[in-house]
């Protein structure tokens, strides 16, 4: 049987996969093996209810998600803080701001509208290392918490949660944003409040595109995976650089005033060269993935700046992060992790951070990421093979070893197994375009023939 919980919570097809009755099991179930160990002895020591904030993005499935999640919740025992519609990285905040036992975040990010996911959030707004999601997951109709008459949980609206976000976020600055005019594209998604009243705060003149959510228009053409609806509105408002979040606005693209995308390996080296020259980056050493661009690599060695890689996912680089005490990391895709004001990866503080930097600088954002060169990079799938054979396969490994030599230092090769379908990835990086895509197509072809099912 599958494991329930993906990369990043449980998701699903809103009221097919993901129905009413799971999140409800879910959240039992969750309150069990949430509110054990250590922290549950200070808990009953206080003589106090367990206490868990849950939020949601806008979908509109999020609605009966939520409120089975809070049934769920409150039936066992555990007082609930409903946040209402805000941020993936707000909700992460706010577990740790009040001091919250654990948290739940209703959201499938840059997913369509019709899917939804549940995220579990421990004891200071950190992900579950996957050990206890499985142990969430094997309570699954088990015997469930059933206090009654005081014992059951209170359900309290959380109405100041969005304010004391925003205010956390301008606070992190370390510097104002006057004089800057930004475009803010907020996917109909969780930020569409909170990322232009931030920005404001911080004293940018804001114009917002994809902010009018109505539960069914979350990441409908607009957002980090779509690009072009924000590339058009800067050029068109001749505005300095624009900001594209996702869904649940955990991570963060952007554009320069040409319109040109500024992808996540060129936040990260911004911000790097940035933190380095402030003191703030931690051992001068970046966190990215196995997937981030040669050229960020090569960027960072200039400056004196170590890379550390991890496998690819968010929670990999987070885990890297707190075992070495570094401050910042993070994905291509514009998940950007700062650790001295965030426990998860935050698109709105990213940006805000970014902006910063433009306005301390007072160069434009196309500057600045004119630190790293993009080297031209080939990703192809091989579907339908045995990935389990990857690993050793000596054709494939000599293949992939005269490639290398090929390339020399212009270049990389990065074969990785899919984690949930039978396809390899084969991923070329090329000072050329053509030479990319020719080494990448040549590598699928051997992988091809010698793992074929």
């Amino acid at each position: 049987m599958p494991r329930l919980f993906g990369t990043d919570g449980v998701r699903g097809l809103a009221n097919r996969e993901l129905s009413a009755g799971l999140a409800l099991e879910l959240a039992q179930a969750a309150a069990l093996v949430l509110t054990q160990g250590r922290h549950a002895d200070s808990i009953r020591a206080e003589g106090r209810k367990p206490v868990a904030v849950v939020a949601r993005d806008p979908r509109i499935s999020g609605e009966f998600l939520t409120s089975a999640v809070v049934a769920g919740l409150a039936s066992s025992g555990i007082d609930v803080l409903d946040a209402g519609v805000l941020p993936t990285p707000a909700t992460a905040y706010l577990i740790a701001s009040e001091h919250a036992d654990f948290g739940v975040m209703i959201s499938a990010s840059h997913n369509p509208a019709p899917d939804n996911g549940i995220k579990f959030f421990s004891f200071g707004g950190t992900k579950l290392p996957d050990e206890v999601e499985d142990r969430i997951e094997a309570r699954l109709g088990e015997e469930k918490l059933t206090p009654i008459g005081d014992g059951v949980g209170r359900i309290r609206r959380f109405s100041d949660a969005e304010d004391r976000y925003v205010l956390h976020l301008v606070s992190t600055l370390p510097n104002r944003l006057d004089g800057l005019h930004v475009v803010i594209d907020c996917a109909h998604g969780a930020a569409s409040g909170v990322s232009p009243e931030a920005f404001a705060l911080a004293g940018a003149k804001v114009t917002v595109i994809g902010a009018d959510p109505d539960g069914l228009n979350i990441n409908d053409g607009v957002g980090s995976t779509h690009l072009e609806v924000l590339q058009a509105a800067v050029v068109e408002h001749r505005a300095d650089l624009g900001i594209a979040h996702d869904g649940d606005a955990d991570r963060c693209l952007a554009v320069d005033h040409r319109g040109q995308v500024v992808d996540g390996d060129r936040i990260m080296a911004i911000l790097a060269i940035a933190m380095q020259q402030r003191g703030q980056l931690a051992d001068d050493t970046l966190v990215t993935t196995v997937m981030s661009n040669i050229g960020l690599r090569q960027a960072m060695a200039e400056h004196g700046i170590s890379v550390v890689e991890t496998k690819v996912g968010d929670r990999y680089v987070l885990e890297e992060l707190s075992a070495h005490g570094y401050t910042l990391g993070g994905e291509q895709s514009g998940h950007v992790i700062m650790t001295d004001h965030a426990t998860t990866g935050d698109g709105v503080l990213t940006g805000l951070h970014l902006a910063a930097e433009v306005a301390r600088t007072g160069h434009s954002l196309a500057s600045l990421a004119d630190v790293m060169t993009v080297y031209p990079q080939v990703l192809l799938n091989v579907r339908g093979v045995d990935r389990d054979a990857l690993a050793g396969n000596e054709a494939i490994d000599e293949a992939t070893r005269a490639v290398e030599a090929e390339l020399g230092g212009s270049g990389r090769v990065l074969l990785r197994p899919s984690g949930t379908e039978p396809m390899v990835r084969v991923m070329v990086e090329a000072a050329e375009q053509e030479d990319a895509q020719r080494h990448a197509e040549a590598l699928a072809e051997v992988v091809r023939a010698e793992l074929a099912v």
